[in-house]
């Protein structure tokens, strides 16, 4: 179990590092080109899921996310014990993670989001969406190719940092550490509790019709 438990801290960790670095990388980079700054960030978060999922999903699943987290729960496979103790290790390691982004770019630890366009009733709907398809990808694909899930996954998100237009947070850990930095890729933490609730929403939409679409 506590091996488990510390597969889920150090890959949602490293994949903070990858969101918050490549941000500030792009920005620094990019001229004032969001394009650029988000297809970087994008791609970077991208490749990192592909790694993490890849080396870290035999020993824990890979979830690095409490809503995969929770789906896993409602369809019998992961105990209560193990949801909370999985959720605890992500949101930690989530923060961690923004800690060690903002050190490597000689950044105050410490900050708050001042992002303020991260809300309004597209960007939750787009929650609702990029998180249904996240979990139509993982279970889709442990059902069609389990092999593929890693790059299932890693092509997904980074398609749905384009296609979404809340940028497809879909990860509850990951929106709760975002709004600890005061960066590109930061949300202001007034909008975070309505980002996790339509996650939370999708998880629930997505258990009955991926139970009707997928089977057990």
């Amino acid at each position: 179990m506590k091996q488990k438990v510390f597969a889920e801290l150090i890959g949602t960790a490293m994949l903070l590092i990858s969101v918050i670095g490549s941000g500030i990388m792009g920005v620094a980079l990019a001229q004032g080109n969001d394009a650029i700054t988000l297809l970087a960030n994008a791609i970077a978060t991208g490749c990192m899921l592909f790694v993490i999922i890849t080396i870290l999903g035999h020993i824990s699943g890979a979830h690095f996310n409490p809503a995969v987290s929770l789906a896993f729960f409602l369809r019998g496979e992961l105990s209560a014990a193990m949801l909370g103790f999985f959720v605890l290790a992500q949101v930690m390691g989530g923060v961690l993670g923004v800690w060690a982004a903002h050190v490597m770019f000689d950044l105050p630890v410490l900050q708050i989001s001042q992002t303020m366009h991260r809300t309004g009733g597209a960007q939750w709907f787009s929650e609702i969406i990029a998180t249904l398809g996240l979990l139509f990808v993982i279970f889709g694909g442990l059902r069609a190719r389990p092999d593929a899930v890693p790059k299932l996954v890693a092509i997904y998100i980074t398609g749905a940092y384009w296609f979404t237009s809340s940028t497809s947070f879909a990860n509850p850990a990951v929106t709760f550490a975002r709004g600890w930095s005061d960066t590109f890729a930061g949300i202001y933490p007034g909008h975070i509790a309505i980002f996790i609730v339509m996650q939370l929403v999708a998880v629930v939409i997505g258990h009955f019709s991926l139970k009707a679409l997928l089977g057990k």
